[in-house]
């Protein structure tokens, strides 16, 4: 039962990160002038459109990866035109970065949940850390207490791996900021290539194996700082 309540609130956790991730997206782009995700409904907070465009990677996935590892991956998409893409590199580099900076409020927003709940004594520091529980707590407060250390766990990790700069990550289209124009459309142009994104998704997963930990334990020195782990 514990494992199937800790699934839920997994499960809950990654519908909110991923939806308000590809909402802004798609926000972000019909305000920078290209509305083609959000007619077609990927603006909106109700996770119902992005599990109809990506039910595998919102549903089928996710629980397969938590009954087999313990944690939730998966994934989700939000069209553009890469017309506009190319033709508007900077637009199109802020919108990239839309999705990232969502999953970074809702990291700032559980961290300060949860050094609240500390700071009033409603959450304690366990013996152990796991991304599942970064702080403990009984009663009532049980569930927020472990629900507040997923979505921090799991929108960190979002983040981090997002802002990864190689196909078909958001980080590879933020990159553009920093090249010319030319320089940007050429690299559009290369990095939508089928075999690229494949070889970049295995790059980013290499990546990620190597900086995830370091990232996890300082990211946990910000948040537990001036309390005592016991």
């Amino acid at each position: 039962m514990l494992h199937l309540a800790n699934a839920l609130l997994w499960f809950t956790a990654f519908l909110l990160s991923t939806t308000l991730h590809e909402a802004a997206h798609a926000w972000a782009a019909w305000r920078l002038g290209d509305p083609t995700g959000f007619l077609v409904g990927q603006a909106s907070l109700n996770p119902a459109p992005h599990i109809r465009r990506e039910p595998f990677g919102m549903v089928v996935v996710p629980l397969l990866s938590f009954f087999t590892s313990g944690w939730m991956l998966g994934w989700a998409s939000t069209p553009y035109d890469p017309r506009w893409a190319l033709r508007h590199r900077r637009r199109h580099a802020l919108m990239s970065l839309a999705g990232p900076a969502a999953n970074l409020l809702l990291v700032l927003l559980a961290g300060a949940l949860l050094r609240t709940g500390l700071q009033f004594d409603l959450f304690g520091l366990p013996s152990q850390l796991s991304f599942s529980q970064l702080v403990t707590a009984s009663g009532q407060w049980a569930g927020v207490a472990r629900f507040c250390s997923i979505l921090f766990s799991l929108n960190l990790l979002l983040l981090a791996f997002n802002l990864l700069p190689v196909p078909p990550l958001d980080g590879s289209s933020a990159i553009t900021l920093l090249m010319t124009d030319r320089q940007a459309a050429r690299y559009l142009s290369f990095i939508h290539q089928g075999p690229w994104m494949l070889l970049g998704l295995l790059l980013a997963w290499n990546l990620f194996d190597r900086i995830s930990a370091p990232l996890f334990h300082s990211a946990l020195g910000l948040l537990f700082a001036g309390f005592t782990l016991h």
